[in-house]
């Protein structure tokens, strides 16, 4: 079977996965649940200790960074206010779209002094593509204020001074500690939760119980890039609906093999972004990205 063939013969077979030909030997069509749970290997069979939950979990994370060496924050950002900023607009929708948004919210107001004086409908206009931009522009605002009064007009660095700012959570606070500061945290978004649940990692479904699960797993210090590395194989490769198994260079470590797309040239169209051949959600992505054959998103209206 694919996990145990490649769990055999180690790194190569999961390369050859990723190539699509390791995972050519899974079979072409789905099978039904019952008979997709046998075919996992001995880690969907019996109970896996501790010990084995933490080789597997940092065994995923280090396939993961050879698979994603350029992952990173997919939000454009020059500075900790507009990283604050634009973590908060991508609520409810695409990092994408917030791309597109921020340069001519930036534009026009490039601080915490000029966003906290604004009219209020004209921020509402520019952030009308995002959606809920009536509630966005209340926290963008909200928060760009807090930072004027108590903080200097400075974001702060600190996890218990930024939930404090309106429209930011644990979430948000983590990207820009991580990102901004480089301060390790970890990011439990829709596709942090997904994979990590999928791989067994926790059954816990809130995300502070999440967090604290996972982050058990892990040194401290790996947290922020561990959050890169699965937030970018969710958004390429272990989709919601569709994940491409079948393309999936971590299918042998993986209790959740087969729920998706097993054949390997159908899992390959599944694959999004650099993966698919497509541009991703940055404007302005790292150099690196663009190394690894990355694309530039277009700018809003364009195209």
């Amino acid at each position: 079977m694919p996990a145990k063939k490649a769990a055999d013969s180690g790194k190569a077979a999961v390369k050859k996965v990723a190539a699509g030909r390791g995972a050519a030997k899974a079979p072409a069509s789905k099978a039904p649940a019952s008979e997709a749970r046998t075919s996992k290997g001995a880690a969907a069979r019996k109970p896996e200790s501790r010990t084995a939950l933490v080789r597997r979990a940092r065994r995923i994370n280090r396939e993961l960074a050879e698979i994603y060496p350029y992952a990173h924050p997919e939000l454009d950002f020059e500075n900790p206010f507009q990283l604050v900023v634009a973590t908060v607009l991508s609520a409810q929708t695409t990092d994408l779209r917030v791309n597109q948004t921020t340069p001519a919210l930036f534009a026009k107001y490039p601080t915490p002094e000029d966003l906290a004086a604004a009219d209020p409908e004209e921020v509402e206009e520019i952030l009308r593509p995002t959606g809920f931009f009536r509630a966005k522009t209340k926290s963008v605002m909200g928060l760009s204020k807090a930072l004027v009064e108590e903080f200097d007009g400075e974001v702060p660095g600190r996890l218990e001074d930024l939930v404090k700012l309106p429209g930011v959570g644990r979430k948000t606070a983590f990207v820009v500690l991580g990102n901004a500061f480089g301060r390790p945290g970890i990011t439990v978004d829709t596709h942090f939760q997904r994979l990590v649940r999928r791989w067994r990692w926790t059954e816990a479904t809130e995300p502070d119980k999440i967090e604290a699960a996972v982050g058990a797993l892990f040194p401290k210090s790996d947290w922020t890039m561990l959050s890169h590395h699965v937030i970018f194989h969710g958004r390429r490769i272990c989709h919601a609906r569709k994940p491409a198994c079948g393309a999936c260079p971590i299918a042998p470590l993986c209790p959740a093999y087969g729920e998706g797309e097993t054949d390997p040239e159908k899992a390959k169209k599944l694959l999004k972004y650099e993966k698919g051949g497509f541009p991703g959600q940055r404007l302005n992505p790292p150099q690196s990205y663009l190394d690894a054959g990355g694309r530039p998103a277009p700018p809003l209206g364009a195209g």
